[in-house]
């Protein structure tokens, strides 16, 4: 990557400085312009400042400009455009050699000509583009060619002028060398963005062209292919058509719903080459308009005779006026009818159930209008503007609820405009949409009879072939009729509506399979495969496969991947989220064969996946054989689970035992180290209080180090009477009568106890049921509140607090005949590793010198002891909680 930008910049910067060069030569030129005009007019200045050296001047200034005009003309040969660059550093040269020649003359350093050099100065900053080089070293040349003019003259003016002068020279110089320094980064910066600029518009040029060439390409494709798939598609439907019109009991009724699954989809395939064929006949321009008289009337009773059927499994009502004395129209038979027959499906497909679609034509002037209406979801306010583009679809997820590939509404504006028409659409999400195609109205004399494959009722017509035709005649008659009887076919499959959560045969003797998929048809054609080996349990969309899993709990499930609602991997990732549903065996059916989605529904937990068009032996070997590891996986689950509970309680009488070894050799070994320790305790008590004794006889300004030795001294022997202490309790329980002790004051003593620490430093929200009562030792009880509220205050201290205060939360109440304490504090927390040792003796996670880790250790047994429970749980860097639980006492 840097290579490629420094490559870049390489060819940027080449670029510049050719562009520079050429700037250069224009700019010089200028330049000697000019110098060429503006010397000889600086007479005029010398006619009022030295009228004595006018002449003489006056032929300077003239020598001055011819040498500029020999430069300028010299620029337009070849050699002079070679030595443009020195040349440009001559060019402002010259006039400051001539008019330093006039201050040797006159004046030196106290003519008041030096202005002129800030003159050219001035031009060489705004005319001349140099580089701050360049300017740096012309600046300095014009200093210096002053200053031996100003020597060569002799004596020096007062220093008030000589300043003055040298002041405005030098202010001048460094105004040049800045403003050359930003005005060549700014000229490099414009010429490289018009350089990117001219290089992508170059290449969107060269990519506009390929574009095009490849769109050229895409519709040769697309003509070639949809002749070729025409013929295979033929040969598949005609056998078809001759088994399902054979004779009744041919074949049963299995091989039959086979035969009507296969011609259904084979019709929809037809339509959709169609489609294409129209697009790409349309966009290359080779589709004619073919007027013929049509009456309106027998026309649209037709067109809603196929329609009938969608509307009446969808449960719509299909309404259609065409206005009185309309009479027969001239319009294009062909395209009029796939655009109305595109319209109406359209809107049937995105009208729920107990909606409306209308079907009106009337007439203007000057215009045939059609209007379809319905009721169905509306379209969104800011996806109009796109309905008519090129397959375009308002949802393009995978778990889009109406499919199709957004071929219709393009064909139907297509079609519309080669006609001379409009189409328009106006639509309310939630209410409907209402779709208007205006024709030229054109008035035809005599109306022929309307063509239909239909009957009044609007069943379909196969054609018998006559006799009299030739047999390439029937064919052409045969082929014809198809692809009119396939343009009245609907090329989405109506949708059903979700089928009830229905039980189950709970003694079935085959495996539960679950078949989720929005097509019908596929899910028709599944369920027949499948039912003689499998209870069959059928969903049309990812949350009914959802509900029924976790209602029936299946044995193998088959999910579509773009399935409404949820398309299939969500449906796979809810289940495995679900205890009971994690091993449930998954395939996937997916029309997609590409790695990427194969790795996403693997990811997502499927077990295994089948592109569609898939073999049905492979279906069933493969559900076969995930239902078996599926069992085999159940049986080995139930023994590892008896196995796990046999180790486990092995495990925790294991560690009973080691607890309670551990605890007795603890005690016997705390026992004589608190025997050791308290000996020398008492002489270094003793021996501090003769010390401190002492004190009143140094001088006074060594007894204040004096006395903060020994109060280290004493503080050092307070720590370890406390760590004494707590061994003394841990080694020797306490048996001291146990009394109904009030945690409500406990609670406030082990606070009052632990008010240096707490107060002002730390928020402490007590929740205590009134009357809260535990049978145990008050002193005991005390320790153990001490130690957990110790504990929580040093973990507050170990976290930094951001938009929350340290806060220590004190609860108890009654619960399931247990009394339950709760000490929570929102500190540092405990790692996940450690939680099984807190209460291990001397385990500890604080430094070294601030505890000996028996504080724990000890609230445990004293909680033990009254036939208590203590628990900790902890999130690291958010919280701690203590949960107390002793016998309820009323």
């Amino acid at each position: 990557m840097h290579k490629a930008h420094s490559a870049a910049d390489a060819e940027v910067v080449q670029a510049f400085r050719a562009y520079e060069e050429r700037e250069r030569i224009a700019n010089t030129k200028v330049g000697c312009a000019l110098v060429v005009t503006l010397m000889p007019a600086g007479s005029l200045l010398d006619y009022f400042v030295y009228p004595d050296k006018l002449w003489p001047f006056f032929i300077i200034r003239l020598l001055c400009s011819a040498s500029a005009a020999v430069i300028w003309f010299f620029l337009y040969s070849e050699l002079g455009r070679k030595s443009s660059k020195w040349l440009g550093v001559v060019v402002p040269l010259l006039p400051v050699v001539f008019i330093a020649g006039m201050i040797m003359v006159k004046d030196g350093f106290a003519s008041p000509y030096y202005a002129g050099l800030n003159l050219v100065l001035l031009a060489i900053g705004a005319v001349l583009h140099w580089t701050l080089m360049e300017s740096i070293v012309a600046v300095t040349l014009v200093l210096f060619i002053y200053i031996l003019a100003g020597v060569a003259h002799g004596p020096l003016p007062p220093s008030g002028i000589l300043f003055n002068n040298f002041y405005f020279i030098s202010l001048m110089d460094i105004i040049v060398v800045v403003g050359t320094y930003f005005q060549s980064r700014q000229r490099y910066r414009e010429f490289a963005l018009r350089f990117e600029l001219d290089k992508n518009r170059s290449m969107l040029k060269e990519s506009n062209e390929k574009l095009m060439e490849l769109d050229q390409i895409k519709n040769r494709f697309f003509a070639n292919i949809s002749h070729e798939l025409r013929t295979p598609l033929t040969l598949l439907l005609s056998p078809l058509e001759t088994m399902l019109h054979g004779k009744d009991g041919q074949f049963d009724a299995k091989s039959r719903n086979l035969f009507s699954i296969m011609h259904a989809n084979g019709m929809r395939l037809l339509k959709l080459i169609n489609d294409l064929l129209d697009l790409v006949r349309l966009e290359s321009g080779r589709m004619e308009v073919k007027r013929e008289p049509l009456e309106m009337s027998a026309f649209v009773k037709g067109l809603v005779g196929a329609a009938q059927q969608m509307a009446d499994t969808k449960g719509l009502t299909l309404e259609t006026s065409v206005e009185p004395g309309l009479g027969p129209v001239l319009v294009d038979r062909d395209k009029l009818e796939k655009t109305v027959l595109n319209l109406v499906f359209n809107a049937l497909k995105f009208t729920p159930k107990g909606g409306v679609v209308a079907l009106a034509v009337v007439k203007t002037d000057a215009q045939l209008i059609l209007t379809v209406r319905d009721t169905g979801v509306g379209i969104a306010a800011k996806n109009l503007p796109f309905v008519f583009d090129r397959f375009w679809q308002a949802d393009n997820s995978s778990k889009r609820k109406y499919q199709g590939v957004g071929i219709g509404l393009s064909l139907v504006k297509e079609l519309t405009e080669v006609q001379e028409g409009t189409v328009s659409v106006a639509s309310e999400e939630g209410k409907g949409t209402n779709f208007t195609v205006r024709l030229p109205f054109i008035k035809a004399e005599a109306s022929s009879p309307p063509k239909s494959d239909q009957d009044l009722d609007g069943n379909q017509i196969v054609s018998t072939p006559k006799a009299e035709e030739s047999p390439r005649e029937q064919s052409e008659e045969w082929l014809s009729n198809l692809y009119r009887r396939a343009e009245l076919f609907p090329t989405i499959a109506p949708a059903v509506e979700a089928a009830p959560l229905a039980d189950v045969q709970k003694n079935g003797t085959h495996p539960k399979l679950l078949v989720a998929d929005d097509e019908p048809d596929m899910l028709r054609f599944l369920k027949l495969q499948l039912s003689s080996h499998y209870q069959v349990i059928e969903a049309v969309d990812g949350q009914q496969a959802v509900d029924k899993v976790l209602q029936f709990l299946p044995d193998v499930i088959l999910l579509d991947m773009n399935m409404p609602e949820k398309d299939g991997l969500q449906v796979c990732r809810e289940l495995r989220q679900h205890e009971s549903t994690l091993s449930i065996p998954i395939i996937l059916l997916t029309a997609r064969a590409d790695e990427e989605t194969k790795l996403a529904a693997l990811s997502a937990g499927a077990n295994d996946f089948l592109c569609k068009p898939f073999s049905t032996s492979e279906l069933h070997v493969r559900i076969k054989n995930l239902v078996e590891s599926h069992h085999f996986k159940e049986k080995l689950a139930k023994q590892n689970e008896v196995l796990e509970t046999t180790i486990e309680q092995l495990k925790e009488t294991e560690t009973l035992l080691v607890q309670t070894e551990k605890m007795v050799s603890l005690g016997r070994m705390s026992a004589g180290i608190i025997h050791e320790i308290n000996n020398p305790l008492n002489y270094a008590t003793t021996g501090l209080f003769t010390l401190r004794a002492k004190s009143k006889h140094l001088a006074p300004e060594q007894r204040a180090e004096y006395d903060e030795i020994l109060r280290d001294v004493e503080e050092g022997i307070s720590r370890i009477k406390s760590i004494v202490l707590d061994l003394k309790t841990f080694t020797h329980p306490d048996t001291e009568q146990m009394d109904l002790v009030d945690v409500t004051s406990i609670v406030a003593s082990a606070l009052k106890f632990l008010g240096s620490e707490w107060k002002d430093k730390v928020h402490v929200e007590q929740k205590l049921a009134s009357r809260l009562m535990v049978r145990g030792n008050r002193n005991k009880l005390l320790q153990v509140f001490v130690n957990l509220l110790q504990n929580s205050l040093d973990a507050t201290k170990q976290k930094t607090y951001v938009g929350e205060q340290p806060t220590i939360w004190i609860e108890g109440s009654v619960e399931n005949d247990k009394t339950v304490l709760l000490i929570r504090d929102n500190g540092d927390g405990v790692e996940a590793e450690a939680i099984n040792k807190v209460f291990d003796p001397f385990y500890t996670t604080k430094d070294v010198g601030e505890g000996m880790g028996l504080g724990l250790t000890i609230c445990y047994r004293i909680v033990q002891e009254y036939e208590g429970r203590i628990s900790v749980r902890s999130e690291r860097g958010k919280f701690c909680e203590f949960r107390l639980e002793f016998p309820a006492e009323g």
